[in-house]
């Protein structure tokens, strides 16, 4: 493990500074979350009660959420919901190692909210095999708008790691639709790993990284690390409308990235062109990678306006894998869109530098990793992962670190965009 921090010192001193904030890549969203609120304190890693995570996110008005506790988090099964607007939850106040969220699915059904440096990880927890009651780690629903998700990690869910949803045709018009699901979300700078497969969905195999819902709109997925999902690497569907940029998607099952209108859930309503921009990603096939899989693949029906530039695409031995898939149940048309359709400037790296530069900028708090984290980008830089059906496949298993506290002292932060005064730590220590 030495080695391994040695290497991630190594790389951020080569790209310089954490950048730890989501409000410079905010993409299409218009939020700063609970900037000028109050500071409401979590002081206690209990599930609910005074003090506690569910007594902050379920507060009104704006807020910023500080943590004097690090640690593990046990929902126990119990979701966590957030439903009042103009919340700031900044896991970079608390104390190493931070703090995990575990067996839980967290959902956002309201608007301007970010979220920075927090680890979700559900699990199925000894629930019986496609026994149902399967959780995201985090999606958004209704109507949700204005939301950042940024330098988060995700694993384990037994839905989707992290996604964008809501109703698909909420009111009369396509711009109807728009409003009533989400729209203007941004999910950056996240890892996002080890979807369960066989495990309590009751569709039976589900390891899934990101599922981007029909006629969602504004989605911006930057610069994240996606690994050892077998599928929706990310998946949008119908009439969707986003880009990704800079992602690093390794150790798929049998997608990347694709697109899918499926008629049966369209049935009376017009299909939607879906729009979607990919540009600057790398995939690398892995251990568990189908042969000749490709970057991106057209399923379903329906048509879609794709723009694509300096993708790449190779199998675990380096060796060029395509970056279009054939499908030859697709009925829909694709049509290339000649300009990308992306957040006016949003900062792009080349496909090419994404293995070196995003391990280790990538997932919550770099600077510190939690043992988890740590294994799974060690692995990846060394070509090892795998799909796995429980969290008890990962040698690791859940989070087990003792509580730690700090008091949080507002001088030592700016409270508009919650970065410390101190500057972002630029690696963990060797």
């Amino acid at each position: 493990m030495r080695s391994f921090r040695l290497l991630m010192m190594a790389a951020l001193l080569a790209v310089g500074p954490v950048q730890a904030t989501g409000i410079a890549y905010k993409g299409w969203t218009a939020t700063e979350g609970g900037r000028g609120g109050r500071i409401l304190k979590v002081t206690t890693l209990a599930a609910s009660g005074p003090g506690s995570l569910k007594e902050a996110i379920e507060a009104t008005g704006p807020r910023i959420v500080v943590f004097e506790v690090g640690g593990v988090i046990d929902m126990g099964g119990q979701p966590l919901k957030i439903k009042e607007p103009f919340l700031t939850l900044a896991g970079q106040t608390a104390p190493d190692p931070g703090v995990s969220v575990i067996k839980a699915e967290t959902t956002i059904a309201t608007h301007d909210v970010v979220i920075q440096h927090l680890s979700f990880r559900p699990g199925e927890f000894g629930r019986p095999k496609k026994g149902g009651g399967d959780q995201d780690g985090i999606s958004t629903l209704g109507g949700a708008h204005d939301v950042i998700v940024d330098h988060c990690s995700f694993s384990w869910a037994t839905d989707e790691n992290l996604s964008a949803s809501g109703p698909r045709f909420e009111g009369k018009t396509p711009e109807d639709w728009r409003k009533g699901t989400s729209h203007r979300i941004t999910y950056a700078h996240n890892l996002i790993y080890e979807g369960l497969g066989n495990s309590v969905h009751e569709k039976g195999e589900h390891s899934k990284g990101s599922l981007i819902h029909d006629n969602t709109s504004g989605v911006l997925i930057y610069a994240n690390v996606y690994a050892s999902n077998r599928q929706r690497n990310a998946l949008f569907k119908g009439g969707a409308q986003g880009a990704m940029v800079n992602n690093y998607i390794f150790n798929p099952g049998d997608r990347g990235v694709h697109y899918n209108l499926l008629a049966n859930e369209w049935t009376g309503q017009p299909w939607q062109v879906g729009r979607l921009t990919l540009v600057g990603n790398a995939m690398r096939h892995g251990p568990s990678t189908v042969a000749g899989t490709a970057f991106f693949t057209m399923l379903g029906q329906g048509d879609l306006e794709l723009h694509m530039n300096d993708n790449l695409a190779h199998d675990a031995q380096g060796r060029p894998v395509p970056l279009l898939g054939n499908n030859a149940q697709t009925t829909g048309k694709l049509i290339v869109m000649a300009k990308p359709e992306l957040p006016a400037g949003l900062a792009i790296r080349s496909a090419a530098d994404l293995a070196r530069d995003l391990p280790a900028l990538v997932g919550a708090r770099p600077w510190a990793r939690d043992p988890l984290d740590a294994k799974l980008l060690a692995d990846m830089a060394n070509g090892k992962g795998r799909l796995i059906d429980s969290e008890v496949e990962n040698a690791l298993g859940y989070p087990r670190h003792a509580p730690t506290q700090r008091a949080f002292k507002p001088e030592d932060w700016n409270l508009d965009d919650m970065s410390p005064k101190a500057g972002w730590p630029v690696a963990a220590k060797p």
